[in-house]
Formats: structure tokens, C-alpha cells, sequence
């Protein structure tokens, strides 16, 4: 009698965890990885400048334009633009640290690799997702020490689940753009259309309800729209749960955007290699 594992039959116990166990790790240390080896030439002023300074003048600069257009108190574009600030890491470090491996010739590596597919991919975000956490922290913190925003009702658990779920959000959406970069020539020229259409379709500085009917329709098919909906409820004391439904419907925003990336790169690899090019498509 043959001792062959039927094709059909479940994998033993061991294996399955072997499996969990490696693609954990393939996850971890690939995250890490791609975040050092996209940050490695930054000099730390330059990383102070775009992780701390700028997160300030995009505020002040619409805030002020908002308190000159409609006289209205800075509350409103001070918590648009901090949400806002998850897209910097969401868009621009997952979009390089995918697209990184074609600009510096690792790619074909990627793609002879026998590695789970789904870990390395979404490895990408990870560590983007906590660095973009923490900008948007410090956006609220100037927000507080410069345009007076008001904290004290606000539940810091509610606030918390509210901008992890929006950066996971704005990452899937750069994991679908980092896959385009594959075979984009001019991913930045994308990068910043997308960055600086969420600043008027995702409700940041404009009112959704003010747009046109066929803006209010894109916008609620991005992310940050419902993010920053729930980050203004919660701000002015709103529970987690009266605004779960936002939050809900902002990682569904952000999972359909990373499974969408997924499926890209996998259609990208398969083409790339049928037609025997991996840096050219």
C-alpha cells in the first residue's frame, strides 16, 4: 500500500504550523527590511522634515485658507488635514518600498522566490502602518499647541482604532499604486494626483456633502472619506461603537484596495515571466 498523501487530503498538523510559522517570519522581516532599505538615504533631517515639519504647514496652510474662505473656527480642516497625513506613509512609502524592488534591479528575485506571495506583499505596509500612525499623532499634537483643538471629549481608544483604520486604509491604496509603479515609468507624477485628490474628495478641507453627486460618489470609493468622518465624531465625544460603521466600512475601503493590488502583482509576475522580461512589462 502506497504511504502518498492524497492531493485532496488535509496537511498534518505540523506542517500547516511550519507554514504559519515561516510566512509570520517572511512577513515580519520582510516589512522590516523594506522599510530600512527604503529609508536607508535619508539623511534625519530630511526624515524630521517630512515626518514632523510637514505635517505642520499643510495644516497652517489650510487652515488659515479655510478660516479666510468661510470665517469658521480651524477645528474642522485641523482634523482633516492630520487624517490626511496617514496618506504620506499610506501612498508614498508603500507605493517606493514595492516599486523599489524595480528601480533597483531586485525585482527579478522577487519573482523567482518561492515565498508566499500574500505575506511579501502585504508585508510592504506594515511598517508603514504604524509610522503613519505616529504622523498623524503628531499632526493632532500641533493641532493642539498652535490651533487650540479641542481634545477633552475625546475617548484616545476611540480615536486610536479610528486612525489605525484609516492607515491600513490609505496603505491598501498604496499597495494597488505600488503594483502600478511596476509598469508606471512616472509613479510620482501618480502619487502626488492621488495625494492631493484625497485632499478634496475625502472631505479633509471640503464638506462631502457639499460636492457635486458625482464627487460624493468617488469619494466615498477612497479612503480617509469615512476615517475622517469618524475622527470628527469621536473628537467631539462620540463613542467607538456610534462609529463603527464608519470604521468598518474604512477597512473594507482598504482591504478591497490591497486584495486589488495583490492580484495585480501576481498578473504582472505571471505575464513577466510567460513573455521572459521581469523589469520590463
Amino acid at each position: 500500500m502506497s504511504n502518498a498523501i492524497s492531493p485532496l487530503a488535509p496537511l498534518p498538523r505540523s506542517s500547516v504550523w511550519r507554514n504559519l510559522r515561516l510566512n509570520t517570519r517572511l512577513f515580519l522581516e520582510g516589512a522590516l527590511l523594506s522599510y530600512i532599505a527604503l529609508f536607508r538615504w535619508l539623511r534625519p533631517m530630511t526624515y524630521l522634515a517630512s515626518k514632523v515639519f510637514m505635517p505642520l504647514w499643510q495644516m497652517l496652510f489650510f487652515s488659515f485658507l479655510g478660516m479666510f474662505a468661510t470665517g469658521q473656527e480651524p477645528t474642522y480642516y485641523v482634523i482633516g488635514n492630520a487624517m490626511q497625513i496617514t496618506a504620506v506613509s499610506g501612498i508614498f512609502g508603500v507605493t517606493m518600498s514595492i516599486g523599489g524592488d524595480r528601480w533597483e534591479g531586485t525585482l527579478p528575485y522577487l519573482f523567482g522566490t518561492p515565498a508566499n506571495r500574500m505575506a511579501m506583499v502585504l508585508g510592504r505596509a506594515f511598517f508603514h502602518i504604524l509610522d503613519g500612525m505616529i504622523g498623524v499623532v503628531l499632526a493632532f499634537a500641533w493641532g493642539v499647541l498652535l490651533l487650540g483643538l479641542d481634545l477633552s471629549q475625546t475617548n484616545p481608544g476611540a480615536l486610536a482604532v479610528v486612525v489605525l483604520a484609516s492607515t491600513i486604509s490609505t496603505a491598501g491604496l498604496g499597495l494597488l499604486l505600488g503594483c502600478l509603479s511596476l509598469i508606471t515609468l512616472n509613479v510620482m507624477f501618480v502619487n502626488n494626483s492621488v495625494y492631493f485628490l484625497l485632499l478634496i474628495f475625502s472631505g479633509a478641507n471640503i464638506p462631502v456633502s457639499s460636492l457635486p453627486a458625482w464627487m460624493q460618489a468617488i469619494s466615498f470609493c477612497l479612503p480617509l472619506t469615512r476615517g475622517i468622518a469618524a475622527a470628527r465624531l469621536v473628537i467631539e465625544g462620540a463613542s467607538l461603537r456610534s462609529v463603527a460603521p464608519l470604521v468598518t466600512g474604512e477597512l473594507v475601503i482598504g482591504a478591497v484596495y490591497a486584495l486589488l493590488g495583490y492580484f495585480l502583482f501576481r498578473s504582472f509576475e505571471q505575464q513577466a515571466k510567460k513573455r521572459g522580461t521581469l523589469e520590463a512589462f
